[in-house]
């Protein structure tokens, strides 16, 4: 009887223990777990896509050449309506929000690439990134969208560049924030897999309107904005850049090790590059893991259009648009 009880007494103490344990153990940094997840070259869905392949930009050309031997597969994400009007042969009209569900319906397995479409480019850009991130290592956004494919569509890029902000861009540097923590994720899950998957998700059903802002609601309230400047060092300063925005190199300077947590977590972020297809690119990115990201429509070919054809900068023009034929 008296072993009994000394069994019985250790039973309890060890289901206490246990019990205590469970309650004392620390809770997933999700954000943190996300972060590791996504930089790890080691994953089987990824190579930290952020530093690597960010933007995954293919041409019109190479579309087209793909296409005809049918190694693209092409999915077209404008309006029905745009896309009834013309699109390229073979090319699949899919809402963003179905395109999950619409590629693991499809065999991919004969083509080489996946190339999403939209009107300018930056829309295909935000989605590229959540398929990228997601495991879909062979999709590219087409360069300028649908404006790069015949003159028909190209109203969509012709009609947004402009000068209006060209005399307010400055040399004057800006340091970046101080180093902080990353933004408070609560998705419940716990494995670094489980964490994305819930986050493209959401920020799927978003959409990218809650991913862009333009220039003029930029420069009518500077302050309210955290800028990043995405582009290289040298052209922070020549041609300049708006007012208070901050330099980060493309392929570095979103890393945890690098500049990742001098990102803040109390202000809307402005992402802005050339053309607003990398930027895109980056604020999908930026969204999944927390952050309140915007990219900056059109980039400087929206707001200082002359200074990027004379610098030789990336910049959209009659020369982008192929003429290729299209189907309705």
């Amino acid at each position: 009887m008296k072993n009994l009880r000394y069994l019985v007494f250790g039973v309890v103490l060890v289901s206490f223990m246990m019990t205590s344990c469970k309650k004392e153990t620390t809770p997933v940094n999700e954000a943190q777990t996300l972060v590791e997840f996504l930089e790890s070259p080691d994953s089987p869905l990824m190579k930290d896509y952020v530093s690597t392949d960010m933007p995954a930009i293919i041409g019109a050309t190479e579309v087209k050449t793909l296409n005809e031997v049918g190694k693209v597969y092409i999915v077209d994400i404008r309006d029905a309506a745009d896309f009834a009007i013309g699109h390229i042969e073979n090319a699949h009209n899919v809402a963003t929000t179905d395109i999950f569900t619409h590629l693991e319906g499809v065999d991919l397995t004969p083509y080489d690439k996946i190339a999403i479409l939209c009107y300018t480019g930056q829309t295909a850009a935000w989605t590229t990134c959540l398929l990228r991130i997601s495991g879909y290592a062979n999709v590219y956004s087409m360069k300028w969208g649908m404006a790069s494919w015949n003159a028909d569509f190209a109203a969509s890029w012709c009609t947004k560049v402009g000068n209006t902000y060209a005399t307010q861009f400055t040399a004057d540097a800006t340091a970046k924030g101080a180093a902080g923590e990353l933004p408070e994720l609560m998705t419940g899950k716990e494995t670094g897999q489980e964490i994305l998957d819930t986050r493209v998700a959401a920020v799927l059903t978003e959409g990218f309107g809650a991913a862009k802002i333009s220039a003029t609601e930029v420069f009518g309230a500077l302050d309210n904005y955290y800028i990043v400047n995405y582009w290289p060092e040298a052209h922070y300063t020549d041609p300049g850049h708006i007012p208070g925005a901050m330099q980060y190199t493309p392929k570095e300077a979103m890393q945890l090790a690098k500049d990742l947590k001098t990102l803040p977590t109390n202000k809307t972020i402005v992402v802005y590059c050339y053309t607003g297809q990398n930027s895109a690119n980056l604020t999908s990115y930026l969204r999944v893991l927390g952050y309140d990201a915007k990219s900056l429509l059109y980039g400087t070919n929206g707001m200082m259009y002359d200074t990027m054809v004379a610098k030789g900068l990336t910049n959209f023009s009659d020369t982008q648009v192929m003429g290729y034929v299209y189907v309705k």
